[in-house]
């Protein structure tokens, strides 16, 4: 890497101990970078442990941000920049480098101990497993000691300010300005002056190490062009937040107050504490003994008249269905969050997978469908979340939302939406007549099937509803075999009545018709798109899966090959051929890792070389 490159992205990749604070230091420079004008695109890469061995393999946490000019959709295939905190770090990222990459490493960790913990016999730095990659080995931890020994502090404590010196010389190489995270420290720390003030000296001292290191030739600046983005005002944002704005916004488009019920389980609970931040905004929270109380809790409150919400990963899902069913056959609206991570079990809780399509779509007993939607992007997790409570609220039924663990914690430049292009979130009317109430309460919508959505303390209105099975006009309970045939008809007539209100499925890019087409679903958007932009071939990204977009069958009919690549062992063409009667190829990763773009390209030209 040369002397003030000028590169239109760069891949920037730190590593190290869970407790070296990098992802600290990875989400500060993602906010210098939105700030820059930059487009971005992070992967927040945490160890599955609690606490796994200080030093080991296993406890390395790492911070991928791809930044530059963009379009950028991906947190990129090979890091341009490593920061290296240890050896566990260093030999977890190095496979992953470009050769010429720079390697920053932190001298001073490189102790035979260290060394060992690391599974390292011999030191890399007297070998030539370094020898593809430009080097600045760096006395971190000793450097960071001496720049806050005025403040007193034990080695425990000053070494702990290390991130903000590493993060210094990162701010000195893409020439930022360090005074937001001046700003963001003092409001941070400002119940502790002498952590606050030893960080912000750290910066500053990793910052003129950038400039004294550059003018021994053993720092590159890097240039970067602004992002050609759309007019607005953009903040940088993770999935997990977009979310939670997303769910209060439906709130005030329903005009109705939002509830969420949830229990903490990775890598769900980044939603329950941004919500927790949220009471203005009329969203209360709540923190369950477990799975099924918050599930239970979240439809006490859709019965109140409240939007109820819950939130988990596959697991806590599984202990959440049957409560799904009731919600169900009460004809109550729920949405539901899934952050689907790597399993089965505990499986890789910190990881990412889309493992949970055919639990979503078909995962419950009895003849139980329930609308479910996708989010692709952090960013558009807001609107999937408005999306998702309006079809709750208008066919009065759970909707499933699934996102990811990757985006959950990724961050991208967001634009700011203005509220006002989005369409008011109505639920169905009580039908006046002269029926009793009970019969009233399951008029369902000639459309939607959705029936009205009545709150108790309305004594006119007063109804039944439950688990047991209904009849179908009057919604008392019901053991007549004829009518429960009718019910499990209209059950699933609703969910598929959700597909006359959805927009005709577009393709991403790409001609209509042709040899070849990816379809994607859920985070894959980003490597899929880059992919297909390289290779001119065109691109299909579902954000409905149940039910499929009307126009979806005749759309793909106009291709001879149909590839799905996905983050599991094949579920979305299962779909596919369950619903449309298609073939698609199937190309499968289960690694707890996005997908390479490297590796779609790969697929889509070896599949392009293959007669039809």
């Amino acid at each position: 890497m040369n002397k003030n490159k000028d590169v239109d992205s760069i891949v920037v990749r730190i590593a190290g101990d869970s407790g070296d604070g990098i992802q600290l230091m990875g989400s500060q420079f993602a906010v210098s970078t939105a700030l820059s004008g930059s487009d971005f695109a992070t992967f927040p890469d945490y160890p599955a442990e609690i606490r796994a061995p200080v030093g080991t393999t296993f406890g390395v946490s790492a911070y991928q941000i791809n930044l530059g000019g963009g379009p950028i959709t991906t947190a990129g295939d090979a890091p341009d920049v490593l920061v290296a905190f240890n050896p566990a770090a260093l030999k977890v990222s190095l496979p992953m480098l470009r050769k010429g990459a720079l390697v920053i490493i932190n001298n001073d960790s490189f102790t035979r101990r260290n060394l060992t913990k690391a599974g390292y016999l011999d030191d890399p730095r007297d070998d030539d497993r370094l020898v593809d990659f430009q080097v600045v080995a760096a006395d971190i931890s000793r450097l960071n000691l001496e720049a806050v020994k005025e403040f007193g502090l034990s080695k425990s404590e000053g070494g702990r300010c290390k991130n903000f010196w590493a993060l210094g010389v990162l701010m000195w190489m893409f020439d930022r300005d360090l005074a937001p995270i001046e700003d963001w420290v003092r409001q941070r720390m400002a119940a502790h002056p002498t952590l606050r003030d030893a960080n912000i000296t750290a910066l500053h001292a990793g910052h003129a190490y950038g400039e004294t290191a550059e003018l021994a030739a053993a720092l590159p600046q890097i240039e970067l062009p602004a992002a050609q983005l759309e007019p607005g005002e953009y903040r940088s944002i993770t999935g997990a937040e977009a979310l939670a704005l997303g769910i209060a916004a439906a709130g005030e488009l329903a005009d109705r107050q939002v509830m969420f019920c949830s229990y903490p389980i990775t890598p769900a609970s980044p939603l329950l504490h941004r919500l927790t931040r949220l009471g203005e905004l009329g969203v209360g929270t709540f923190q369950a003994e477990d799975e099924i109380a918050a599930i239970c809790a979240a439809i006490g409150a859709s019965y109140g008249g409240m939007i109820g919400v819950t939130s988990s990963s596959g697991p806590g899902i599984a202990l959440k269905t049957e409560a799904m069913g009731l919600a169900v056959n009460a004809e109550l609206p729920l949405v539901i969050v899934n952050w689907q991570r790597g399993g089965p079990s505990t499986g890789l809780p910190t990881k990412t997978e889309q493992s949970d399509l055919y639990q979503a779509v078909y995962g419950r007993n009895a003849d139980t469908p329930i609308p479910v939607v996708s989010a692709s992007t952090s960013g558009e997790c807001f609107d999937m979340a408005i999306e998702a409570v309006r079809i709750a609220l208008r066919h009065m039924t759970p909707v499933i939302l699934l996102a990811d663990g990757y985006l959950s914690n990724a961050a991208e430049p967001w634009r700011i939406p203005d509220m006002s292009s989005f369409a008011p979130i109505e639920t169905n009317a009580v039908r006046t007549s002269d029926d009793d109430p009970q019969r009233t309460a399951f008029t369902r919508d000639a459309d939607s099937y959705g029936r009205p959505w009545i709150s108790p303390g309305q004594p006119e209105l007063m109804h039944r509803i439950g688990g047991l099975e209904k009849d179908v006009a009057s919604g008392h309970i019901s053991y007549d075999p004829a009518n429960h045939q009718e019910m499990t008809e209209l059950r699933a007539a609703k969910v598929e009545s959700v597909a006359g209100f959805l927009p005709p499925q577009q393709l991403e890019c790409g001609p209509d018709k042709g040899s070849l087409v990816v379809v994607g679903w859920g985070s894959t958007y980003g490597p899929i798109y880059q992919a297909v932009r390289s290779t001119g071939t065109s691109f299909i990204h579902l954000r409905y899966l149940s039910p499929l977009p009307g126009n979806l069958g005749e759309l793909l009919s106009g291709f001879d090959k149909i590839l799905v690549p996905e983050m599991n062992a094949g579920q979305l063409c299962t779909l596919l051929r369950d619903k449309l009667g298609v073939h698609p190829i199937s190309y499968s990763k289960v690694s707890g890792q996005p997908f390479l773009i490297s590796e779609l390209i790969g697929k889509i030209e070896s599949l392009k070389d293959e007669p039809s």
